[in-house]
């Protein structure tokens, strides 16, 4: 036994010695004073001590939790230790506290994940497509995002034609692959309703019977279930419609119609940025042709100068897939087509062919004076320029006659592959802005009327080509009655690369000048100087033979060589290459001149400033 256990042993031999005290004393008063000290004894010993047979290994159990081990200690020093129960304090702590907001475990990445994502948000618009094929372009971009937004089997978009009472397919997004690809009129399917009504359509439960009646626009019965359309309105009219089905039976509720309704608002307003975009654009684009066309760089000297400027300008004013200029030549008095641009592989008409007046569109238009607007051209057997003609064309047609005046200077005529391409719109600005084309091509055919009349190059002071010709046939004809050699030369001022590199400006003129100068102290009154073409002067030789004219040539040839030629700030020398031909008992002026240039392109292919001749 401990010291411990004795210490209690001798405590409780109280009780027993104060209770022998009750029974061997008579007194009263030591019986209850002996009585009062054992009760309070024995209640210090059940409130103050704990119960003898804990040991130091029994633990104190509260209702919920365990508390440290309470015994006797080597340093107890008889003292009590109070242990109260344990409370439920409701404590936060680092092993109860759960966040509001758990984070889920990072998904593993995959390694192009920046780059798929780069590639989808950095998407560009295709190149070469126009305003329609950028806003198509939006569009298909958008419905993806209504067939997946509204787990849908197909996202379309209807144009609506108001004119001709049509819907027609611009784009769709759908999980089903038997598009109808057609018009369709306005009817009494659910798609022709929403035109009618104005309203949106939601359907649901749509039986298998009923199918190919309500829904048109899949060549085939898909299964269809569920459909929402929605009317797209802009500046007040019904244009197009937004529809989506499912194959899923109630896939669609009223709340899908709001949201198809932000959708719609989405797509107007990119319409009114597109349209503003189109007008700002065409606006500019058409001022910039008008502009080149009278721009004073812009010289026009030639019918293909006129005409090459002409096909810049009207490239740039209005859309079309084949032009033609057909140009009144004011010597000859008739209609012609001199320049002709095809842009695709389809038949069409050549350049000069005369115009027939008669049962012809463009002559329908030269004849009256007013344009001519044809929207479909498949409907009729149209004849556009002449009846000898060959034109696989279907699609718009529209001549505009160049009127100043009031005299037609020629017919500008565009033709489209598209129906319905051109409007009244374009008709009246391109009826303002031919003003000034007209004007342009009145000028050129006035001067070119005057030129006609003159017999001498105003450039060169030299004859005009069909001056030269007639004083050449005359001579000719002398030539033949007398018996009389004679020759002819064509000189060629040959081709310098340095025009660009050297000088600012276009030294060909001075060149010309300087020349036409030279050429002319050579001859004797014998000869006659016409000038053929911008670089080509024509000789005719009276009572000269070839070998003659070929020496005269070669001397020519050197003195211009050797000559050197002031242009602005620099000199420099400038060569001629020559062609001599016989023209005793050879025909006519046009064949001897052609077997002068013959001997020319001879010399041309020995590199230039070299003589050649044919007898």
């Amino acid at each position: 036994m401990d010291r411990r256990q004795k210490k209690r042993l001798i405590i409780f031999l109280f009780v027993p010695l104060l209770a022998v005290i009750l029974f061997v004393t008579d007194d009263l008063t030591i019986r209850v004073i002996t009585l009062a000290v054992i009760i309070i004894y024995v209640a210090f010993i059940i409130f103050f001590r704990d119960t003898s047979h804990f040991d130091k290994n029994f633990f104190i159990k509260n209702d919920e939790d365990l508390t440290k081990p309470v015994g006797d200690q080597e340093n107890f020093n008889e003292s009590f230790e109070i242990v109260s129960r344990t409370k439920n304090i409701e404590v936060i702590t680092a092993d109860n506290y759960t966040p509001d907001f758990k984070l889920s475990k990072t998904t593993l990445k995959p390694p192009d994940l920046k780059e798929r994502f780069e590639e989808i948000a950095n998407e560009s618009l295709p190149q070469g497509i126009g305003n329609d094929g950028q806003f198509t372009f939006v569009l298909e971009k958008m419905l993806a995002v209504i067939k997946e937004a509204f787990t849908a089997n197909s996202a379309i978009f209807f144009w609506y034609n108001k004119k001709k009472e049509k819907l027609t397919i611009e784009k769709y997004i759908s999980s089903s692959t038997d598009f109808s690809n057609r018009k369709f009129d306005v009817e009494d399917d659910i798609l022709s309703k929403i035109v009618q009504t104005g309203e949106p359509e939601l359907l649901n439960n749509i039986s298998s019977a009923a199918e190919a009646d309500v829904i048109r626009y899949y060549n085939s019965p898909q299964n269809i279930k569920s459909f929402v359309g929605v009317p797209l309105f802009y500046d007040k009219n019904l244009i197009a419609i937004i529809a989506i089905d499912s194959k899923a039976e109630d896939a669609f509720g009223i709340e899908t119609i709001f949201s198809l309704g932000r959708f719609v608002r989405l797509i107007t307003m990119l319409i009114n940025i597109f349209e503003e975009k189109h007008t700002e654009s065409v606006s500019q684009q058409r001022l910039n042709g008008l502009l080149n066309l009278i721009n004073p760089d812009h010289k026009i000297e030639n019918i293909n100068d006129l005409s090459n400027s002409i096909q810049e300008t009207v490239s740039l004013l209005i859309p079309w897939d084949a032009f033609v200029f057909v140009y009144f030549l004011p010597v000859e008095q008739k209609f012609k087509t001199i320049k002709i641009c095809n842009n695709t592989s389809l038949k069409y008409v050549g350049e000069n062919l005369e115009i027939d007046l008669n049962g012809t569109l463009v002559g329908k238009s030269i004849v009256t004076g007013m344009p001519v607007k044809i929207d479909d051209t498949s409907v009729n057997e149209y004849i556009r320029f002449s009846k000898m003609e060959d034109v696989s064309f279907d699609g718009s047609f529209l001549a505009l006659p160049l009127i100043y005046n009031n005299q037609n200077y020629g017919v500008f005529c565009f033709e489209s592959l598209k129906k319905n391409a051109y409007t009244n719109t374009d008709v009246q600005f391109l009826k303002s802005a031919y003003n000034i084309i007209s004007f342009i091509i009145y000028s050129f055919s006035t001067q070119a009327l005057y030129k006609s009349y003159l017999a001498i190059d105003i450039e060169t002071k030299t004859l005009t080509a069909d001056s030269f010709k007639e004083r050449m046939t005359s001579d000719l004809l002398k030539g033949e009655l007398l018996k009389i050699p004679c020759s002819m030369a064509l000189i060629r001022i040959d081709d310098f690369l340095e025009q660009e590199s050297l000088f600012d400006g276009n030294p060909f003129p001075n060149v010309l000048s300087t020349i036409t100068e030279t050429i002319s102290k050579e001859l004797t009154p014998l000869n006659i100087l016409g000038r053929i073409s911008e670089r080509v002067f024509g000789i005719f030789f009276f009572n000269s033979n070839t070998k003659d004219v070929f020496l005269w040539s070669e001397k020519l040839r050197v003195k211009i060589a050797r000559h050197p030629i002031a242009v602005v700030s620099k000199q420099t020398t400038y060569t001629v290459s020559i062609g001599v031909a016989s023209a005793t008992n050879k025909g006519t002026a046009d064949e001897i001149i052609y077997n002068a240039d013959l001997a020319l392109q001879k010399a041309l292919e020995k590199g230039g400033n070299t003589v050649r001749n044919i007898n």
